[in-house]
């Protein structure tokens, strides 16, 4: 399909309830999304949830649920964040769906075995319920997992291998010639440094089903259950057909792939390595976001400065947390929530910027009717609204969001140096007058179309405020868009 763009996000482990962290991870990826819909490109936005392995049926027993209920009533909760957060996403996949998921985990291990990839063999190592990993000595600190701070376990078992080490070198060449592009650099660094020494290693494909019977069956061997990443990984071309139709072909490879950095590891080196013994191309980019703290804490149920994005969104509303989080988070790194510091970008950039200067200009050309000065801009005006177009667009390339946002807000703070400059309620001219004024309009209707991507909402309210007919243009006064807090 010429012009398409395939962005997926990383599916959500079913294990809790979706945080900050997860709206984050999916407000970036509708930003490049609806980016991309805006110039015209053929979009599919995939997201969705990762339900199989031993915590989810861990966590299912201790609530008194089968897995599958459990699995239900949590994926709920991450589908729910659709309507919450305004998210664009085409589909939602679920790898506990059997008629759309299992059929191309299944293909993928077929074609992992024709590769002559998959070879079965004992086992004894260390493995961590938490990451639903085996980790080596080398992960843990004072004998316990570096990220979820628990013992793992000594686990000594027969399964299924998958080749990796076959692909360590031409995984590598791939990413230095960035034909698998991973964002920022500081990412491509460290997985290119992994891959360089000690290189990688055949790693554990499946589990003994009488440990692990919450999961996929291994094709051919039903005492097998495949391992959560080989299942896992396999959503992004299972969800668009690959399995079951040709379908997938239109879609894949996948324009960019959006992950957290602490599955770098599984995204840049065992799915590529999969594709690879699969016969399929790598995806094109891979963009990786960090973490966010709270206050300069962790989020920790224990601490219990856990942050709910749907209460969030009630109290404050949907615009004012994704522009949050696309303009205080720095795009790749790690950022910090917290309720000051929300409510001082609030005011300044919202309230008293974008909001006022939209109150300002629809209130200029509400009371002059039809804004016949002209059918085009002033040269000054035209300059400064394509120059912002590009500079938004050049950092959308690179998923820099906060400084995309960062360049809309100067476009508007020259919006307002224009109004101040020119005074137009000062001009008794009324050619005059409506000329200035309708250089305002179209720079609002301009910034609204700019915002689209990351203020869905507030870019509809005003937009709707403005009414180009032919080369004519009206505007009327609109509702408040963020009062001050």
């Amino acid at each position: 399909m010429q012009n398409k763009f395939y962005i997926t996000t990383a599916i959500d482990y079913v294990n809790g309830a979706p945080h900050i962290g997860h709206a984050l991870e999916k407000i970036q990826a509708d930003a490049v999304a609806r980016h991309e819909r805006g110039k015209g490109r053929s979009v599919f936005f995939l997201t969705g949830t990762d339900e199989h392995g031993a915590k989810i049926a861990r966590a299912a027993a201790a609530a008194g649920k089968t897995p599958q209920e459990f699995a239900d009533a949590t994926s709920a909760q991450f589908k729910a964040l659709k309507e919450t957060l305004n998210l664009s996403w085409d589909d939602f996949i679920r790898t506990t769906d059997r008629e759309k998921h299992w059929p191309g985990a299944e293909f993928m291990w077929r074609k992992l075995e024709e590769a002559g990839d998959l070879y079965k063999k004992s086992y004894k190592g260390l493995y961590c319920v938490g990451h639903e990993a085996f980790i080596t000595e080398k992960d843990l600190v004072d004998g316990k997992c570096r990220d979820h701070l628990t013992a793992p376990e000594t686990v000594e078992e027969e399964n299924y291998f998958f080749r990796l080490s076959k692909y360590s070198k031409v995984i590598g060449e791939k990413i230095r010639s960035g034909e698998l592009q991973i964002i920022p650099e500081s990412r491509k660094n460290e997985i290119l440094s992994l891959i360089d020494h000690p290189g990688l290693e055949d790693v554990s494909f499946s589990r003994p089903r009488k440990d692990l019977a919450w999961g996929v069956p291994v094709p051919g061997d039903k005492a097998q259950t495949m391992y959560v990443w080989c299942d896992a990984l396999t959503n992004y071309v299972s969800a668009i057909g690959y399995g079951r139709n040709e379908d997938w072909k239109k879609w894949w490879p996948a324009e960019v792939q959006v992950l957290g950095k602490d599955i770098l590891r599984f995204h840049a080196a065992i799915w590529p390595g999969m594709l690879l013994a699969a016969g399929l191309a790598l995806p094109r980019k891979l963009f990786v976001h960090g973490h966010l703290s709270v206050d300069g804490q962790k989020m920790s149920k224990t601490i219990g400065n856990v942050v709910d994005p749907f209460a969030l969104v009630k109290q404050y509303g949907t615009d004012a947390v994704r522009y949050y989080l696309l303009r205080e988070i720095p795009s790749g790194e790690d950022g910090d929530f917290s309720e000051e510091k929300f409510r001082e970008r609030y005011n300044a950039d919202l309230a008293n910027g974008l909001g006022n200067f939209a109150a300002r200009v629809l209130t200029l050309g509400s009371g002059m009717g039809d804004l016949d000065g002209g059918t085009k801009p002033g040269a000054e005006i035209t300059a400064k609204i394509a120059e912002t177009k590009a500079a938004v667009d050049a950092k959308m390339q690179q998923f820099q969001f906060h400084e995309a946002l960062a360049a809309i807000l100067g476009l508007v703070s020259f919006g307002d140096e224009y109004v101040n400059k020119s005074e137009p309620w000062k001009i008794a001219d009324t050619v005059k007058k409506k000329e200035i004024v309708f250089n305002l309009v179209v720079l609002l209707d301009n910034i609204a179309a700019m915002i689209l991507p990351f203020l869905p909402e507030t870019s509809a309210k005003i937009t709707q405020c403005i009414v180009w007919q032919g080369s004519t243009l009206t505007a009327k006064k609109g509702g408040a868009l963020f009062p001050r807090l």
